[in-house]
């Protein structure tokens, strides 16, 4: 099974592909200077695979590559950086 996962600005989500499918995404609004998460979600025949936490994990690495700061409205994407202290700098106060 190859897992990949990659930034599709034109639908403005990042997505994770399962042997090439799209196997789940997280929605975001780019800001100048923030990127703002609005929803995250696998699919049904995908979930139980860890791939949730694969996306966001990714999505928040990208995030900090390119200086933007985050505001989790996504419940997932904010009970993940609750979990991971190292993204919790990121968020925008």
């Amino acid at each position: 099974m190859a897992i990949e996962t990659v930034d599709n600005s034109a639908e403005s989500r990042f997505e994770i592909l399962v042997d090439g499918k799209v196997a789940g995404f997280a929605d975001y609004l780019l800001l100048p200077t923030k990127i703002v998460f609005t929803h995250t979600e696998v699919l049904p025949a995908y979930e139980g695979q860890g791939l949730a936490g694969r996306l966001v994990e990714h999505a928040l690495r990208a995030s900090a590559d390119t200086g933007l700061r985050v505001e989790p409205r996504c419940p997932y994407v904010a009970k993940y950086i609750e979990r991971h202290p190292e993204f919790q700098s990121l968020v925008d106060a």
